[in-house]
């Protein structure tokens, strides 16, 4: 029987899930398998010997699984600070010269400051936003309403929600207006928001996550600052559409699709 051609025409234009998209689901089943864990250790062993390490100086005395989660954040983390042309998506790269591209045509210098100003301004949006959220998490807990280890569940959920807003859906988008992940203007604040849970635990664990998330943060504003031509995509040729590689997310891999 001869293929309709609806359906013929469908299957050509069908394309595969990029590899990076695939590693990408790989690490969702990952996270949301590592949330399952803490969440059932919780309820399971509240007052566990694994959760101890959350405190003072714990981290140095006994092990814990969470020793384990602590050395995939830091690498995740040391990765974002790397210069890497594998593994890790151009939206968090898009910071280092080798990922650069200059555009052909001379560069407006006018308009480009024009739109650092202007996705800058929608970037502390989100800031303005998160913190207040963040400040309720550290008022309950310090009416004991939250413990130290919800807050580090919470981080955890933040941790499955990152990969939610690359692979499925992002909410930010509504604040940021970019088209897809690899130009978005706040894609390596992912850590710094993901352990703001834990500002107001004061141990080992969390205080060595956020300031190196810090230290993360810090170096993508930098590189916004002094490097601003490599974060549009009117000046930087690598993020355009028609360069892309990674097809990450799944506004963008549908775009290619028309």
């Amino acid at each position: 029987m001869v293929e309709t051609k609806p359906k013929a025409i469908a299957k050509r234009k069908k394309k595969p899930m990029s590899k990076m998209r695939k590693l990408y689901f790989v690490k969702f089943i990952f996270r949301i398998l590592v949330f399952i864990a803490a969440v059932l250790l919780y309820i399971l062993k509240p007052e566990s010997e694994y959760f101890k390490v959350l405190y003072g100086a714990n981290f140095f005395t006994q092990i814990s699984p969470l020793h384990i989660l602590w050395v995939i954040w830091v690498l995740d983390m040391l990765m974002q600070v790397i210069p890497m042309k594998k593994h890790i998506p151009l939206g968090s790269q898009k910071l280092f010269k080798q990922h650069f591209k200059p555009i052909r045509e001379k560069i407006n210098y006018s308009a480009l400051r024009k739109h650092i100003i202007s996705i800058t301004l929608s970037a502390y949006k989100v800031f303005l936003i998160w913190m207040p959220a963040i400040l309720v998490l550290g008022v309950l807990k310090y009416f004991k309403i939250l413990e130290t280890e919800h807050l580090f569940l919470i981080s955890v959920a933040f941790y499955v929600g990152d990969l939610i807003c690359v692979l499925i859906w992002c909410p930010f988008r509504f604040i940021m207006k970019n088209r897809c992940c690899t130009t978005c203007r706040i894609y390596n604040w992912d850590h710094i928001m993901m352990f703001s849970p834990m500002l107001f635990v004061n141990s080992f664990f969390s205080v060595s996550l956020i300031v190196l998330a810090f230290i993360v943060w810090v170096l993508w504003e930098l590189c916004v600052m002094m490097f601003p031509e490599r974060f549009w995509e009117k000046t930087n040729a690598s993020l355009k559409c028609s360069e892309c590689t990674d097809k990450l997310c799944t506004q963008f891999c549908k775009k290619l699709r028309k």
